[in-house]
Formats: structure tokens, C-alpha cells, sequence
């Protein structure tokens, strides 16, 4: 039974651990996606969480108690300039794990570790307005075309013209050119 274990200790000294979740993390946060094994990034997820919440804030104490682990100064901005902000209104799960098969050599399962990317609106609409959104969609191009009907085309007018590779003189090319003509 699992009673009153607080974390996962991943079969390493402290030290090692500690060393472990610091990089992990920074490479987390730096290439937006890793690729770990299941118990590592379950732990990862834990940390990376933690962090992601404080940057939600960006104030002198929340920038220093995450930088007791990232110790990447530009990794630190990025984490408090962009993906802080970005998971604003989110109340957490900024992490998510992807599960890809086992790995060949030991077998373990390795899963992809990455941060959520925020869907708008427009992308994903949910059910109840799709239904909706075909019977506007369907009246509104019965209105187009009787509106179509009673306005005039536009004209077209011609693309601007590029210049072309006869317009354009080289100094080699015309070079050349001439003592074609001597011959």
C-alpha cells in the first residue's frame, strides 16, 4: 500500500533528485515538450505545476523562490514573460502527458511531457453552438445570394507585373551576351 508515501524518490540520492527535477523542468519550460519516462514525468508534472502557478504573479519573491530551481536566467524570463501569462485565467493542469509506447531497451513506458497550449473559442465550438451556427450559416448565404443577385461584380483588376529575369541586367550576364554576338 502507498499510505503516507510523499513522492515518488525515483531510486536516486537527494542530490541526484533534486539535480534531476531542476534540469528536467528547465528543459520543460525551454523546448515547451520533453520525452521521459512515465515516473519521471509524473514527478516532473508535480514541480512544473508548482512553478507555473507562481509565475501566474510576477512579483521579486515568486521570481526568486522559482529561481531556487531554474537557474537559466533566460529560461526564468521566458517562464514569467510568456507561459505565466498565458495560463492566466487557467486554475491549473498546465501539463499534459502523452502516452507513446514502451521504450525498447528496458521496456518502460515513456510518455511526452508538455505544456498545454490555450484553445480559443473560434476553434472549438462546443455542440449546442454548432447547431445553432449551421441554421445562421444557412440563412445568412440565402442572403448573400439574393444579395448577390442585385449588385454588380467587381472587376478584377491585373496583378502588378514582376519583373521578369529578361528585365533584370547582370554585369556577368551581359558579359557573356556580348561575346556571344562577336562570335
Amino acid at each position: 500500500m502507498k499510505h503516507r508515501v510523499g513522492f515518488n524518490r525515483l531510486g536516486r540520492k537527494p542530490s541526484h533528485r533534486r539535480a534531476l527535477h531542476r534540469n528536467m523542468v528547465t528543459s520543460l519550460f525551454k523546448h515547451e515538450r520533453i520525452r521521459t519516462t512515465k515516473a519521471k514525468a509524473r514527478e516532473i508534472r508535480r514541480t512544473a505545476e508548482k512553478m507555473i502557478t507562481r509565475a501566474k504573479v510576477d512579483s521579486v519573491h515568486n521570481r526568486r523562490m522559482v529561481a531556487r530551481d531554474i537557474k537559466d536566467k533566460a529560461i526564468l524570463a521566458k517562464l514569467f514573460v510568456e507561459i505565466g501569462p498565458r495560463f492566466k485565467t487557467r486554475p491549473g493542469g498546465y501539463t499534459r502527458m502523452l502516452k507513446i509506447g514502451h521504450r525498447a531497451g528496458d521496456a518502460s513506458e515513456m510518455v511526452i511531457l508538455e505544456l498545454v497550449e490555450e484553445e480559443t473559442q473560434e476553434s472549438k465550438p462546443s455542440k449546442k453552438s454548432t447547431r445553432g451556427a449551421k441554421r445562421t450559416a444557412a440563412s445568412a448565404e440565402t442572403q448573400s445570394a439574393s444579395a448577390a443577385d442585385e449588385t454588380p461584380a467587381p472587376v478584377e483588376t491585373p496583378p502588378a507585373e514582376t519583373p521578369t529575369a529578361e528585365t533584370v541586367t547582370d554585369d556577368t550576364a551581359s558579359e557573356s551576351d556580348e561575346e556571344k554576338e562577336s562570335e
